[in-house]
């Protein structure tokens, strides 16, 4: 099912002044930014070999990243694998009992088909499914 970790996804404040830190200090290249509405969140780019490190700055204060840095503070908020298929995935981790936050998949950042996974049935760990 799963062909490889597709990116890394953590939650920051600011995401100008964190772009600027993968960038001069870690030397990474950012792909670029964009606005995902869906998710109320602005997002940057980075990609370190085959996997993107994904940088999530809210655009509201009820955002679900918002919830998660109000709560958490600043991290890795989730982890991403890349899949063929998501809707088949989905159908075949539903009747395993897998409790599911997105049981049809939407578009995230990139126009990648995306759906979540929730934390209490993968053991505190926010998953997501893509397919690009």
């Amino acid at each position: 099912m799963i062909k490889r970790i597709d990116h890394i996804g953590i939650a920051v404040r600011d995401l100008e002044q964190q772009v600027k830190l993968y960038s001069e200090v870690f030397g990474l290249k950012c792909e670029g930014t964009e606005e995902v509405p869906d998710q109320k969140v602005n997002v940057a780019m980075f990609p370190v070999g085959e996997v993107r490190i994904e940088l999530l700055q809210p655009t509201t204060d009820d955002s679900p990243v918002a919830k998660f840095l109000e709560k958490n503070g600043e991290g890795v908020h989730h982890i991403a694998y890349l899949v063929e298929d998501l809707e088949s995935n989905l159908k075949s981790i539903e009747e395993k009992e897998v409790r599911l936050i997105d049981r049809e998949p939407r578009t995230g950042a990139g126009g990648h088909k995306i759906a979540f996974l929730h934390p209490k049935s993968t053991f505190g760990v926010l998953t997501e499914l893509c397919e690009h």
